[in-house]
């Protein structure tokens, strides 16, 4: 490939410094304010800055503030923040430079637009416990909750608190989407839609290592578009990227044995990199259905015991994962604990679909789950497993478009989906369960109601102490496991496959793509 921006005499020099990656799905925009989904948030993590930021063990480190205090009552958060932060240049900064410094107004104007109804950004709701903001002076901008919020904080690292200049923006006005300007460790370079994606190294940029060298080493990120895994595995293989996320079935057995390792054909080329996820994946049903095996909360058990996790994670996605035998709360998030789940019990899963039988008088009972290719084994998997136990599962096969779209409108007996963390806090995998939430209005997808585990959640939100809230958590996670409105499958891992001659590109739980610190050498 071709170092953009580069002459013909330097692009072989530099090429090397080039990180190449491929995107499965389309980027719709580089505008933060609608960092909805990774395929966005990943360039956007190279382009844009927040108040705060997260290290790879999830904890809140200064971003452009360089510290904040919180008020007794866990109302107010007063930032301090830096005095050396630039925008990437542009023309109609009007300046000498082309550039001019953050100050606490622009984070205002920022919040202000997050929320204004005419830019209908996705993430408003991150500031829906917000009271009001102000800045103060050029260096101390200040937020004030409705009522405390313990997760606040962590709100905030998300991308869609980044800081974007005004008069950019205005300039822009929609098309800022494709002409972003922020303060990142990356500039905007070229992006051809559906094509390639650059992304320079930003000269300007005020992050230093430990040993005050400038941020970032890389001299460009250049993001192609190849839509299905197969074709980007190849590429991979044949160097001509650097980095492979994921672990798709169509690579799987061809890359790693079925206890997981790498297979030796590739080791002296490629680094394997497996670390727990803020994931999990599961199958939800949508209760409100009037489909009567999914409101029989004797059936949702059944299913629950009747396949082995275990041998599920070890053949069909080769060792990685854990399966998921306790809550919803994956491992590695505060809150997680081992409250008894659901274990592989066949004779007790035929048991109970036995009793549905004769109590309801269906003797041909059936659950219809939707689903994308992606996990159709999985699915399969379960269809076979709950045969055998006298449950007949059909199964729909769906782009993930509709998928997602079929879920959110409760079209769907049953899905296949996946919960991340947007913030690293149990309280955002229990809010799926909270009654106000329903969809559209919020993120329960299974219409899951239950006044014990609304006052619970609602009790959850005001506790400041952090070992308190998790005894909160515990028992709205065990009212999940009790009513079964869900079949957790596993909490997943971050799979991560780069060449030898990247370095740096450490993992972190929510699979965030931070490039600053990553080095690439000469092969």
């Amino acid at each position: 490939m071709t170092c953009l921006g580069c002459s013909s005499n330097d692009t072989q020099d530099r090429d090397h410094l080039v990180f190449r990656y491929n995107e499965q799905y389309q980027i719709s925009t580089l505008d933060p304010a609608f960092a909805r989904n990774p395929s966005i948030i990943w360039p956007t993590n190279q382009l844009f800055n927040g108040l705060v930021q997260l290290d790879d063990d999830l904890n809140i480190q200064p971003d452009i503030a360089t510290s904040w205090v919180v008020s007794d009552d866990a109302l107010q958060y007063t930032f301090t923040l830096r005095d050396d932060v630039q925008f990437h240049k542009h023309a109609q900064f009007k300046t000498k430079d082309s550039t001019r410094y953050v100050t606490a107004q622009d984070f205002a104007f920022s919040f202000g637009r997050l929320t204004d109804p005419a830019v209908a950004s996705p993430g408003s709701w991150v500031l829906s416990k917000v009271d009001h903001y102000k800045a103060l002076n050029d260096s101390t901008f200040v937020i004030q909750l409705k009522k405390p919020f313990p997760a606040f904080l962590g709100l905030l690292s998300m991308r869609y608190c980044s800081v974007v200049p005004k008069e950019i923006v205005a300039f822009y006005g929609s098309d800022f989407r494709s002409h972003p300007i922020g303060t990142g460790p990356f500039k905007f370079k070229r992006w051809e839609e559906g094509v390639k994606l650059v992304l320079r190294k930003n000269e300007l940029y005020y992050e230093r290592d430990e040993a005050g060298n400038q941020l970032p080493y890389l001299e460009a990120v250049a993001i192609t578009f190849l839509p299905d895994k197969q074709s980007e595995f190849l590429q991979f293989a044949q160097g001509n990227l650097d980095f492979l996320n994921s672990l798709d079935p169509s690579y799987k057995d061809e890359l790693l044995t079925a206890s997981g390792r790498l297979r030796e054909k590739y080791q002296d080329e490629v680094n394997l990199s497996v670390s727990p996820q803020l994931n999990t994946e599961y199958i939800g049903f949508y209760l409100d259905s009037k489909t009567p095996e999914v409101q029989s909360e004797l059936l949702r058990k059944a299913v629950n015991y009747g396949f082995d996790r275990e041998k599920m994670i070890t053949y069909l996605r080769n060792g990685i994962g854990e399966p998921a035998t306790h809550g919803f709360i994956p491992m590695g998030l505060p809150g997680f604990d081992y409250i008894k789940g659901y274990d592989y019990k066949p004779m007790l899963s035929r048991k109970l679909i036995k009793k549905y039988k004769k109590m309801s008088g269906n003797m041909e009972p059936m659950i219809s789950i939707g689903t994308n290719s992606q996990y159709l084994d999985i699915c399969e998997y379960i269809q076979r497993e709950l045969g055998k136990a006298g449950l007949n599962v059909e199964i729909n096969v769906m782009p993930p478009s509709t998928l997602r779209q079929m879920k959110s409108s409760g079209d769907l007996d049953a899905f296949r989906a996946s919960w991340i963390a947007d913030y690293p806090d149990a309280e955002n995998y229990l809010s799926l369960f909270y009654s106000k939430n329903f969809t559209p209005n919020g993120p329960n997808y299974t219409h899951f109601k239950s006044a014990v585990y609304d006052s619970i959640y609602e009790h959850s939100l005001s506790m400041v102490d952090v070992e308190l809230r998790k005894l909160d958590y515990k028992k709205m996670d065990s009212i999940i496991i009790e009513k079964a409105p869900i079949i957790p499958l596993y909490y997943d891992q971050v799979v991560r496959f780069t060449r030898k001659n990247i370095s740096g590109l450490t993992p972190n739980p929510q699979n965030f793509l931070v490039l600053k610190r990553v080095k690439k050498t000469k092969l």
